[in-house]
């Protein structure tokens, strides 16, 4: 019985040991607005154009209403949207099912209650596409945390 609950409690532990494999984000001491302008300078001094901004937090609160739902999941979130077309071309010659990474995403928000800073993530590709795509996202995170 000790060997099963033992097993148990390693299986269960598994998905949360390897939740974040496939996203990175960090909290940053900045305001949402600083991050915001950071990410989006960080974005455009690579020559690249943001194709659309989501205002998820904006979306989730209109609609949460809509569904009966009052729980505040964020206090401000937007994801931002854009393209290197030399690293998509890249990334979708090595697979054209890669198709699915784009366009590349950051993702900045704050949760209520915590006015310590902001966060900022963006998912990780997999296989041969992290090698292109990841540094290019990992540099634009870590340049909002400047």
């Amino acid at each position: 019985m000790r060997r099963l609950l033992t097993l148990l409690v390693l299986v269960l532990a598994l998905p949360s040991a390897h939740a974040d494999d496939w996203m990175n984000k960090r909290k940053i001491a900045k305001s949402f607005e600083e991050t915001k302008d950071a990410v989006v300078l960080a974005i455009e001094n690579r020559g690249l154009v943001i194709n659309y901004t989501a205002h998820m937090a904006d979306m989730l609160a209109r609609t949460g209403a809509d569904l009966g739902a009052t729980r505040q999941i964020f206090g401000q979130a937007e994801v931002i949207e854009f393209c290197s077309a030399s690293l998509s071309r890249k990334m979708l010659e090595i697979d054209p099912h890669n198709i699915v990474l784009c366009p590349f995403a950051i993702a900045i928000y704050t949760l209520p209650g915590d006015s310590a800073g902001t966060w900022v993530g963006y998912r990780r590709p997999p296989g041969a596409a992290a090698a292109l795509v990841e540094p290019l996202l990992r540099d634009i995170a870590a340049e909002a945390r400047q």
